[in-house]
This record gives structure tokens, sequence and C-alpha cells, in this order.
């Protein structure tokens, strides 16, 4: 039961959207109604509003972080721990995908993702970041570079030693994403996909 409640609460944590919240706040249309469609940093962007913007990327992160921290700092220190933050993990950025207070029309997962794997391991998040900054700053695309950093992100977990669980976690996030970005990358090989930045 103790088990079932952080899972539960890490979904319902990741169903928060913050794109969303933030955009009512901002007094900005919904970020589901303009650019892509997606209640997401990227998307706020394009209103112009680069506060709002930080602020969706930073809850996003935020949020995917804390379900995976809190689990580690008070979850039961046992032989089930790496298990249970990998579930932890798992649904948390499913709450983002699907969210239960928003008719499950969640985001893309990017910034979440991010966070989780903050939590997981500081160098492996920075590893992620750092390959999405390159990528990003070389070719102004976002969804390219959160493409390129997601795949890249089971590789950096096993290079830095983590359990094969972290390691399952990363993939699984990866593929997600990948799907998550099935549009993105039809616009991206037919050349039509949106520069960071770009107007809705």
């Amino acid at each position: 039961m103790p088990n079932l409640f952080f899972v539960v609460s890490a979904y319902l944590l990741g169903s928060i959207s913050f794109a969303v919240i933030t955009s009512k706040a901002f007094g900005l249309p919904d970020p589901r109604s303009y650019g892509s469609g997606n209640p997401g940093a990227t998307n706020v962007l394009r209103t112009g509003k680069k506060a709002a913007a930080a602020l969706t990327l930073l809850g996003d992160a935020a949020k995917g972080w804390l379900a995976v921290f809190l689990t580690l700092k008070f979850a039961p220190q046992d032989a089930q721990l790496v298990g249970l933050v990998a579930a932890v993990a798992i649904a948390v950025f499913l709450g983002h995908l699907f969210p239960v207070f928003f008719r499950f029309q969640g985001g893309k997962g990017v910034a979440t993702a991010l966070g989780i794997l903050l939590a997981l391991n500081p160098w492996l998040g920075l590893a992620a970041f750092g390959t999405w900054l390159i990528v990003a700053k070389v070719f102004k695309v976002s969804s390219l570079a959160a493409l390129i950093a997601s795949a890249c992100a089971p590789l950096y977990t096993w290079l830095l030693n983590e359990p094969l669980e972290y390691t399952a976690v990363a993939f699984t996030l990866a593929v997600l994403l990948v799907w998550r970005h099935k549009s993105n990358i039809q616009k991206l090989l037919s050349g039509q996909e949106g520069k960071i930045g770009g107007k809705a």
C-alpha cells in the first residue's frame, strides 16, 4: 500500500499542467488552442511571453524531479526502492502525458523527463540537458533536440553505471517521447518544423 501511494501521488503530481496554469495566470490563450497545440514551454514561448514559458519549463521539470526525490527520501529504504523509484518516474511522466485534471490532454514531456533524470542522477540530467542545448543551439529546433537528447539518455544512464531499472526508465521515456513527437518527426522530414521562438 505505501508503494501504491507513491505511484498514485506521482501520477497526480504529473497531471498538473503548468502550461495551462501559467498561461491562465498571464492572461494568455490556452496553449492547446494555438501553434502546435502542445501544452508545453516551447508552445507557450510562441506567445512571446518568455516569463510564462520559463515558468512552464521550471514547473514541468520540477514536478518530475519532486516525485522521484520524495520517493528516494521518504520511501522505505529496502530492496524494493529502486523498482519503486522507477515506477514513480514512469507514473509522473504518464501523468504529464495524460493528465486526469485536463481531460487527459497533456504535453510531450520533455521538461518533465529532464526533471526525472536530474533526480535519478544530476549528472545524467545534465548530460541530457547538455545534449539538448547543443542540438537546439545548432539547429534551432526544439523537437529535434529533444529527440536526440532522449535517445542518448539510456546510454548516459548505462555509462554512469546506474541500476538497470534506471536505464529502463530512460529507455521508456525515450520511446514515449518519440511517440509523442510523431507529428514533429513528419514535419522534420518535410522541412516544415518550426524554429524555437517562432510565433504561433
